[in-house]
Protein backbone atom coordinates (compact mmCIF):
# COMPACT_ATOMS: atom_id res chain seq x y z
CA UNK A 1 0.00 0.00 0.00
CA UNK A 2 2.82 2.41 0.89
CA UNK A 3 4.46 1.91 -2.54
CA UNK A 4 1.17 2.77 -4.25
CA UNK A 5 0.76 5.97 -2.21
CA UNK A 6 4.36 7.02 -2.90
CA UNK A 7 3.85 6.29 -6.61
CA UNK A 8 0.63 8.30 -6.78
CA UNK A 9 2.23 11.26 -4.94
CA UNK A 10 5.22 11.18 -7.32
CA UNK A 11 2.90 11.09 -10.33
CA UNK A 12 0.89 14.05 -9.02
CA UNK A 13 4.07 16.07 -8.48
CA UNK A 14 5.23 15.32 -12.03
CA UNK A 15 1.86 16.30 -13.47
CA UNK A 16 1.60 19.62 -11.64
CA UNK A 17 5.18 20.74 -12.23
CA UNK A 18 4.98 23.62 -14.71
CA UNK A 19 6.67 23.32 -18.08
CA UNK A 20 9.58 25.60 -18.84
CA UNK A 21 9.36 28.41 -21.34
CA UNK A 22 12.13 29.32 -23.75
CA UNK A 23 15.05 30.71 -21.77
CA UNK A 24 15.50 34.41 -22.51
CA UNK A 25 18.70 35.79 -24.07
CA UNK A 26 18.88 39.51 -24.81
CA UNK A 27 21.28 40.72 -27.48
CA UNK A 28 23.09 43.93 -26.54
CA UNK A 29 24.55 46.73 -28.63
CA UNK A 30 27.99 45.06 -28.38
CA UNK A 31 26.73 41.83 -30.06
CA UNK A 32 27.49 43.26 -33.50
CA UNK A 33 28.80 40.02 -35.03
CA UNK A 34 28.40 36.33 -34.30
CA UNK A 35 31.88 36.14 -32.79
CA UNK A 36 31.07 39.01 -30.41
CA UNK A 37 27.60 37.71 -29.56
CA UNK A 38 26.54 35.07 -27.07
CA UNK A 39 27.06 31.36 -27.71
CA UNK A 40 24.14 29.05 -26.98
CA UNK A 41 26.26 26.02 -26.13
CA UNK A 42 23.53 23.53 -27.15
CA UNK A 43 21.29 24.87 -29.92
CA UNK A 44 18.72 22.14 -29.34
CA UNK A 45 17.81 23.67 -25.95
CA UNK A 46 14.95 26.16 -26.18
CA UNK A 47 16.03 29.80 -26.07
CA UNK A 48 14.20 33.03 -26.92
CA UNK A 49 16.74 35.48 -28.29
CA UNK A 50 15.50 39.08 -28.21
CA UNK A 51 16.98 41.64 -30.61
CA UNK A 52 16.05 45.32 -30.43
CA UNK A 53 17.45 47.08 -33.47
CA UNK A 54 17.40 50.86 -33.13
CA UNK A 55 18.65 52.09 -36.49
CA UNK A 56 18.78 51.04 -40.16
CA UNK A 57 21.60 48.64 -41.10
CA UNK A 58 22.34 47.81 -37.45
CA UNK A 59 23.47 44.20 -37.04
CA UNK A 60 23.12 41.96 -33.97
CA UNK A 61 24.17 38.32 -33.90
CA UNK A 62 24.64 35.18 -31.83
CA UNK A 63 25.93 31.63 -32.19
CA UNK A 64 24.55 28.17 -31.40
CA UNK A 65 26.34 24.83 -31.17
CA UNK A 66 25.03 21.61 -32.71
CA UNK A 67 26.10 18.00 -33.04
CA UNK A 68 25.74 15.93 -36.20
CA UNK A 69 22.26 14.41 -36.18
CA UNK A 70 20.67 17.30 -34.25
CA UNK A 71 17.88 19.35 -35.80
CA UNK A 72 18.31 23.08 -36.30
CA UNK A 73 14.92 24.59 -35.35
CA UNK A 74 14.60 28.37 -35.58
CA UNK A 75 11.49 30.56 -35.57
CA UNK A 76 11.30 34.28 -36.35
CA UNK A 77 8.66 36.06 -34.25
CA UNK A 78 7.48 39.56 -33.42
CA UNK A 79 5.23 40.76 -30.64
CA UNK A 80 1.75 41.17 -32.11
CA UNK A 81 1.41 44.89 -31.41
CA UNK A 82 2.54 48.13 -32.96
CA UNK A 83 5.02 49.25 -34.08
CA UNK A 84 6.28 45.78 -35.21
CA UNK A 85 2.91 44.38 -36.27
CA UNK A 86 2.40 47.41 -38.52
CA UNK A 87 5.71 47.01 -40.35
CA UNK A 88 5.61 45.89 -43.96
CA UNK A 89 7.28 42.60 -44.81
CA UNK A 90 9.93 44.54 -46.75
CA UNK A 91 10.82 46.56 -43.61
CA UNK A 92 11.34 43.60 -41.28
CA UNK A 93 14.91 42.75 -40.18
CA UNK A 94 16.74 40.20 -42.31
CA UNK A 95 17.69 37.02 -40.42
CA UNK A 96 20.53 35.00 -41.93
CA UNK A 97 21.55 31.57 -40.66
CA UNK A 98 25.14 30.55 -41.44
CA UNK A 99 26.12 26.89 -41.02
CA UNK A 100 29.56 25.74 -39.81
CA UNK A 101 30.57 25.13 -43.45
CA UNK A 102 29.43 28.62 -44.50
CA UNK A 103 26.08 27.76 -46.11
CA UNK A 104 23.81 30.81 -45.82
CA UNK A 105 20.05 30.65 -45.46
CA UNK A 106 17.96 33.82 -45.26
CA UNK A 107 14.72 33.31 -43.36
CA UNK A 108 11.97 34.19 -45.79
CA UNK A 109 8.98 35.86 -44.15
CA UNK A 110 6.14 33.68 -45.38
CA UNK A 111 3.52 33.64 -42.63
CA UNK A 112 1.75 35.70 -39.97
CA UNK A 113 0.49 33.05 -37.56
CA UNK A 114 -0.78 34.12 -34.14
CA UNK A 115 0.83 32.50 -31.10
CA UNK A 116 -0.04 33.21 -27.46
CA UNK A 117 2.88 32.50 -25.14
CA UNK A 118 1.33 31.72 -21.73
CA UNK A 119 4.39 32.22 -19.52
CA UNK A 120 4.95 35.84 -20.53
CA UNK A 121 1.27 36.28 -21.46
CA UNK A 122 2.38 37.77 -24.76
CA UNK A 123 0.79 37.53 -28.20
CA UNK A 124 3.35 36.89 -30.94
CA UNK A 125 3.23 36.45 -34.69
CA UNK A 126 5.32 33.74 -36.33
CA UNK A 127 6.85 35.24 -39.47
CA UNK A 128 9.16 32.42 -40.57
CA UNK A 129 10.42 29.00 -39.52
CA UNK A 130 13.60 27.12 -40.36
CA UNK A 131 14.12 23.39 -39.85
CA UNK A 132 17.09 21.41 -41.16
CA UNK A 133 19.42 18.59 -40.14
CA UNK A 134 22.40 20.09 -38.31
CA UNK A 135 25.98 20.07 -39.40
CA UNK A 136 28.39 19.50 -36.53
CA UNK A 137 29.72 22.77 -35.20
CA UNK A 138 28.69 26.34 -34.52
CA UNK A 139 25.96 28.14 -36.45
CA UNK A 140 25.75 31.93 -36.64
CA UNK A 141 22.49 33.84 -36.69
CA UNK A 142 22.84 37.41 -38.00
CA UNK A 143 20.00 39.94 -37.73
CA UNK A 144 20.19 43.11 -39.84
CA UNK A 145 17.74 45.99 -39.52
CA UNK A 146 16.12 47.85 -42.36
CA UNK A 147 14.24 50.15 -39.96
CA UNK A 148 14.10 50.17 -36.14
CA UNK A 149 12.35 46.99 -34.93
CA UNK A 150 12.39 44.37 -32.20
CA UNK A 151 12.18 40.66 -32.95
CA UNK A 152 12.48 37.36 -31.14
CA UNK A 153 14.36 34.39 -32.50
CA UNK A 154 13.22 31.14 -30.89
CA UNK A 155 15.77 28.37 -31.23
CA UNK A 156 15.73 24.77 -30.07
CA UNK A 157 12.96 22.70 -28.54
CA UNK A 158 14.34 20.92 -25.49
CA UNK A 159 12.75 22.44 -22.39
CA UNK A 160 15.79 21.92 -20.16
CA UNK A 161 18.27 24.39 -18.64
CA UNK A 162 20.81 25.55 -21.20
CA UNK A 163 24.17 27.26 -21.03
CA UNK A 164 25.00 30.62 -22.61
CA UNK A 165 28.55 31.95 -22.77
CA UNK A 166 29.79 35.37 -23.78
Amino acid sequence: MRKIVVGVVALIILLITPANAHQPVVLTSTDTSASKGPLLVDGTVSFAVRASLTKPNQTLAFRAGFKKGDKVEIQYLIVNKKPESALKKSDMPVVTIISPTGKRSVMEINERTNFFEPYSKTNFLYLARYLAPAEKGTYSVVITAKVPASITIAIGSKEIPGKVTR
